[in-house]
């Protein structure tokens, strides 16, 4: 096999991986309670409140979220029914809870220091219309090396959120150094959904043109012992936000704005256009 067939055959291997992996990925977006079922964002306060597509009386204070369910109505959650009043208790920053009603789940989380009701409904429109994500066509060379080093202390790090006057504080374990494009380039990282694992918020010169606007992410695997990472930007991926105003995602801190355009991952949603 000639050199240049040995790279094609490389280049489709990487491709077919790629659409593997992405296919999972708009699986998991099109869960039946996923973001793209959240029928609203209702903000609990201290009077209690009734919404169109959830049963009972919000309302929320010291001790934590309280729903009261009227005759009939009924919520699951754990696997136990629960019926007049039911005291979520104290949710962690960024924690929920899904309770789930008939076909409905009904998540209750905190975000920003406030706490929300957000129902999520297979049936909904956005939901049953959705026809998966444009992306850039899977590219090697968008696959880098870089290095990760750990702060002393884990940093405190404000940032912004979709939704206007909200942020997020994430403490941020350490920072990613990488060379893009011929570029040096440095992205502050979060933690990641796995321990050790990192996250990675960022905007580049696409952003606003052919990818949305306001955040991308990528995710790592835990560093090697040496601190060595591998970026594959290729699995750029958006956030809720990018399909649904209902959502409350973090926006990239300012050092996290990447000066070039990186052309791989995924593109403006459809519903976006």
């Amino acid at each position: 096999m000639t050199t240049q067939a040995a790279e094609a055959t490389e280049n489709d291997a990487f491709a077919i991986d790629w659409q593997n992996w992405h296919g999972q990925q708009q699986a998991r977006l099109a869960d039946p309670h996923g973001f793209l079922a959240v029928t609203a964002l209702h903000w609990l306060t201290t009077t209690p409140q009734r919404f169109p597509d959830a049963p009972g009386a919000w309302s929320t204070g010291p001790g934590g979220v309280i729903v009261v369910l009227d005759d009939g109505e009924e919520l699951v959650i754990d696997g136990t029914s629960a019926r007049g009043t039911y005291r979520f208790g104290i949710i962690p920053e960024r924690g929920g809870v899904e309770a789930v009603w008939g076909e409905a789940v009904v998540e209750v989380a905190k975000r920003g220091g406030h706490h929300i009701v957000r129902p999520r409904h297979p049936d909904n429109p956005l939901r049953t219309g959705f026809h998966g994500t444009p992306a850039y066509a899977p590219d090697p060379k968008w696959v880098v090396v870089g290095s990760y080093t750990a702060f002393a202390e884990p940093r405190p790090t404000t940032v912004g959120a979709a939704v206007e006057g909200l942020e997020h504080v994430y403490a941020a374990p350490g920072r990613v150094e990488f060379e893009l494009n011929g570029q040096a380039s440095a992205l502050t990282a979060f933690p990641g959904k796995a321990p050790g694992a990192l996250t990675l918020l960022f905007t580049d010169a696409t952003s606003g043109v052919t990818t949305y606007a306001a955040n991308r992410v990528l995710q790592l695997p835990p560093p090697a012992a040496d601190g060595t990472v591998t970026l594959d930007f290729n699995q750029a991926v958006n956030l809720p936000c990018a399909y649904t105003d209902l959502a409350t995602c973090p926006l990239p801190p300012a050092e996290n704005r990447l000066p070039i355009a990186v052309e791989a991952g995924e593109q403006i949603p459809y519903e976006r256009r």
